[in-house]
């Protein structure tokens, strides 16, 4: 009875000191994670106020995150009674084993690096590279986010984007407007020119500088097409090319000038 007393004594001795090494690490957890949350606040906070790069915020803010989370992971098993150089010698042959089956995921990661040493783009801009188009909105360790123009989200990984040609539209404040006008061949190429010319001329969003350009530019079969060329800002493209668009088939049309099209009965 002794000895049966002693095993159960010293198994309560053992389940109390695990449970409190158990509720240490919960504890450990919990503030670990407030001050990690609270001291991300503080730092960016005061890096906002000098003027940091929302493009390395973002990409700093996760990979901070990651780096902050494993060292208290470490600290806290510790806490349970883990040898922590065991631990360290645990996690660096998985360390190995994970990266070579997440080859992928280190490429994406090495293409974040990419991305934020030579700054093909940053938060803001506009950009389009493969089959996708969007406004940056993060770029993490990991992947960067777009909101495409009909607002939705795209996760893209950043080992595309850094192996993939990139076309960035907001890299600079202006764009150039290319609009082909295809006109019946018996029209008057000067009275098409001075249509032209004048819509370009009366619309505020036209840049002077460069000039803009109108020429006829090539003999199509059934057609003679003008190029129209002009520049703008950035945000006026879209409503520039709508608006030119609509104000050539109106004057067009006033001046009886025809645009071919197929006719079938």
């Amino acid at each position: 009875n002794n000895m049966f007393y002693e095993i159960f004594e010293k198994i309560g001795e053992k389940g109390i000191e695990l449970l409190l090494k158990g509720l240490m690490a919960i504890g450990i957890w919990i503030v670990g994670s407030y001050l990690i949350k609270t001291s991300k606040k503080i730092v960016f906070r005061k890096l906002d106020k000098q003027g940091m790069d929302p493009s390395l915020k973002s990409f700093f803010d996760s990979l901070g995150t990651a780096i902050l989370y494993v060292m208290l992971a470490i600290i806290t098993i510790s806490t349970v009674g883990v040898q922590t150089s065991s631990l360290v010698a645990i996690l660096g042959a998985a360390g190995l084993a994970i990266g070579l089956a997440l080859q992928r995921s280190l490429s994406n990661f090495a293409g974040g690096v990419l991305i934020i040493i030579f700054r093909p783009f940053n938060v803001g801009d506009f950009i389009e590279s493969g089959s996708v188009s969007g406004t940056v909105k993060e770029i993490q360790i990991f992947q960067t986010i777009l909101d495409t123009a009909d607002n939705k989200r795209v996760i893209v990984p950043n080992a595309q984007l850094s192996n993939n040609s990139i076309i960035n539209y907001t890299k600079t404040p202006t764009r150039r407007l290319d609009i082909v006008f295809g006109v019946g061949y018996n029209s008057d190429i000067e009275l098409v020119k001075n249509i032209l010319e004048k819509i370009v001329a009366e619309h505020k969003s036209v840049l002077k500088d460069p000039a803009p350009v109108i020429r006829l530019d090539n003999l199509g079969s059934s057609s003679l097409n003008f190029i129209l060329r002009v520049h703008t800002l950035n945000e006026n493209y879209l409503d520039l090319k709508f608006d030119i668009t609509e104000q050539a088939k109106v004057e067009f049309d006033k001046n009886k000038i025809e645009i071919p099209f197929p006719k079938m009965d």
